[in-house]
């Protein structure tokens, strides 16, 4: 990934804990890694085809000086957000906020916060089979749409398809849907559950008839296992009624434990079928 690099950006404002920090005010550096591809800006020679460093420090500028944060750590993700949100072609940032005045009675260089925040690729499975399947499809398309911390979204066709596990039950409609999120994770988790009330969701019988069920396939390349959440989702090489419309969206991603794409994973459970 290449590099635009901002180094110590001086904005003197009114952040802190203590009152006198947010009256009378003090210096701050801000450095910044903006991550992009510069590649066709370097072919072009146009400005408009890289993201413009001048504008992106009067962007912090503005921030820093627009209202009053306790704490770095606060400052820091909301500048990383509101710039990753601006900037279409900025697709990851690392942050630096220095305090070097900071009021601890004590001498040092500066006292200093570092993130690093990006858009990360997820892939979503979603189904329903009580009610109007469509509409609450529809309604979880519409959320991820107009999520301000997601953006690319693109779903598959809608595919009828008869219960896994729990056969005993009318045949569901299912769908996938790919996006670019800010969100961890655990934030994903959380969201995606808040659809699934939203609609009635109940968990009465495992596998069992749903009014939404939503379910995240890949998050990037992540491994994740804990209590709440195991990524990527175990049963993904198993289910036809996810891999079909999947491979709609990313034929060739491939898994991060197989190394299997998810056309190559489609055809061999179709095989078994």
């Amino acid at each position: 990934m290449d590099e635009i690099r901002i180094s110590n950006l001086e904005v003197f404002c009114h952040h802190g804990v203590y009152a006198e920090e947010n009256t009378l005010g003090q210096k701050f550096l801000v450095s910044a890694i903006l991550y992009t591809d510069t590649r066709k800006a370097g072919k072009t020679d146009a400005l408009s085809d890289s993201i413009h460093y001048g504008d992106v420090c009067h962007e912090i500028k503005d921030m820093m000086e627009e209202r009053t944060y306790k704490l770095l750590e606060t400052l820091a993700e909301t500048m990383a957000e509101r710039l990753l949100l601006k900037y279409d072609a900025l697709q990851r940032i690392r942050l630096e906020i220095k305090k070097p005045w900071a009021p601890i009675l004590l001498s040092l260089d500066t006292v200093s916060v570092v993130i690093e925040r990006g858009w990360h690729a997820v892939a979503f499975s979603i189904g329903s089979n009580i009610g109007d399947r469509k509409a609450h499809l529809d309604y979880a398309v519409e959320e991820f749409r107009r999520h301000p911390q997601y953006k690319q979204v693109t779903v598959s066709s809608y595919l009828e398809t008869q219960p896994y596990g729990y056969t005993d039950q009318a045949p569901f409609l299912n769908a996938c849907i790919t996006a670019k999120t800010l969100l961890t994770p655990e934030e994903v988790l959380e969201q995606i559950h808040g659809l699934e009330q939203a609609r009635g969701r109940t968990r009465d019988i495992h596998w069992g008839p749903r009014t939404l069920d939503v379910d995240i396939l890949f998050y990037d390349k992540e491994q994740i296992e804990t209590a709440d959440l195991c990524i990527p989702h175990p049963e993904i090489p198993l289910r036809t009624f996810v891999l079909e419309p999947l491979a709609e969206l990313i034929p060739n991603f491939r898994h991060p434990i197989s190394g299997k794409t998810v056309r190559q994973m489609l055809q061999e459970q179709k095989a078994k079928e």
